[in-house]
């Protein structure tokens, strides 16, 4: 659809949700508490089972498989596939445009299939079998490196060649709004400490992370190849992957991260879909030295010898709210675009050893930074581990980081002409670790 289609919804040029966007998501709200499957549309939700139950998907291609929006996640939805799924999308355009008088002058139609926004509760969108975690922005890679092996030591000899993940705690996976509990575990209590002590996470940390989620799967033992990733990417979501530094620190070798990162991940509620993206998608970081082997070659160059596009303008944006404050103070702000490893060379590793991804399966991008430090997307680059301070604004309140009380807010758009395309708010309220006594 062209960008200057309009709606006969009013839609704020700084909303997140106009007519070139319409993401998908799974609400509930006071008049209906069924979950069910609506669309984004500035201000307001598109119920599409109440579309469904009006008939308006008759004569197309969803007539048959309605109740799929009726379900309380999008998986039945994700699995229909992606002509489908495109399909949906360009049909509630069509009855979204300003042209179309089917919703457009019908007044007790449209009392039936929108709801207000501000009246929704919103939910976890999928079902998440499986969450995989990657490590894919060189920036942050060659920081974090750097900070604890210095810079000439600071990517690993295969950070290079592969998108290095790791699996990931699916059921720990919230959506926005959910208070994330400070965690406890084992932590070194001082630098040079050889034996651990026991207690609350004290170096508590937020991730600016993105996530795409699997739609459709493949078969156990088969490949996804580059040429049809695309083919399995239903759409990306924005992510904190909360992080407990310090027992991050105590855990990780050798097998990885544990404790520190499997008690709360927090996503945004609306998934924006792959053919909402595709007017932003720009050239990525160069890949030809090394150059990728061939099953993750995607910078494939064109006939004029110019590389095509592999990444996404996404604006991305960290907010802390300190704890008794009532004021947000920007943090960050980096780009989806310096991503290293894109979306879909995640997928092809993930799957070329014949891992078989399923609809709904969550595959996160890692914390993304960009080349200056107002672009860090984490509190353990931003203080180089806690050796500086960041001003979260409310009168100089200053964090090495997160305290208890805390409100962190990520968000993320595309900027087109008089328009956004956004994903909405990530955001979580931490809350004090339980208090355990041992006899």
């Amino acid at each position: 659809m062209a960008a200057n289609l309009s709606s006969f919804i009013a839609v704020d040029p700084e909303s997140h949700f106009p007519i070139q966007n319409l993401p998908f998501g799974i609400f509930s709200d006071a008049s209906n508490q069924t979950k069910r499957v609506g669309v984004a549309i500035g201000d307001f939700i598109l119920d599409l089972s109440a579309v469904a139950w009006a008939g308006l998907f008759a004569g197309t291609p969803l007539e048959p498989h309605g109740a799929v929006f009726a379900s309380p996640t999008l998986n039945a939805f994700m699995a229909l596939g992606k002509p489908l799924w495109t399909a949906t999308r360009n049909h509630v355009q069509s009855l979204l445009s300003a042209d179309n008088p089917t919703l457009r002058d019908n007044q007790d139609l449209r009392s039936r299939v929108f709801v207000a926004r501000a009246t929704a509760t919103m939910h976890l969108p999928v079902e998440i079998g499986d969450y995989t975690d990657f490590y894919a922005s060189r920036e942050h890679a060659t920081n974090v490196g750097t900070m604890f092996r210095g810079k000439d030591n600071a990517l690993m000899p295969n950070w290079l060649h592969l998108p290095v993940g790791y699996h990931g705690r699916a059921s720990s996976v919230v959506v926005s709004g959910t208070p994330i509990r400070r965690p406890l575990g084992q932590r070194l209590p001082a630098k040079g400490a050889t034996a651990p002590v026991f207690g609350a996470s004290v170096r508590l940390d937020f991730e600016l992370e993105m996530a795409f989620i699997v739609g459709t799967g493949n078969s156990l033992g088969e490949p996804v190849r580059m040429d049809k990733a695309e083919d399995h990417i239903f759409g990306v979501v924005v992510m904190n992957d909360w992080s407990a530094r310090d027992i991050q620190a105590w855990e990780y070798v050798p097998l990885g991260p544990f404790l520190g990162k499997n008690f709360g991940t927090t996503i945004s509620p609306w998934v924006v879909t792959m053919d909402a993206l595709e007017p932003f998608k720009c050239a990525g970081p160069a890949q030809d030295n090394p150059q990728p082997l061939p099953y993750l070659r995607e910078q494939q160059p064109s006939t004029d010898g110019a590389k095509h596009a592999t990444a996404y303008d996404v604006n991305l944006q960290v907010d802390i709210k300190p704890a008794g404050h009532a004021e947000f103070a920007t943090v960050c702000k980096s780009n989806l675009k310096y991503m290293y490893w894109s979306f879909k060379q995640q997928l092809v590793h993930h799957a070329i050893n014949g891992c078989n991804m399923r609809a709904g399966d969550l595959c996160g991008t890692g914390t993304i930074s960009g080349p200056t430090q107002d672009s860090f997307g984490s509190l353990l680059e931003l203080t180089w581990s806690g050796a500086n301070k960041v001003d979260v604004g409310n009168g100089g309140v200053q964090r090495t980081f997160i305290e208890d009380g805390d409100e962190v807010k990520m968000t993320g758009w595309c900027q087109g002409n008089g328009f956004r395309v956004g994903f909405g708010d990530a955001a979580g309220v931490v809350v004090p670790a339980p208090e355990i006594k041992f006899e």
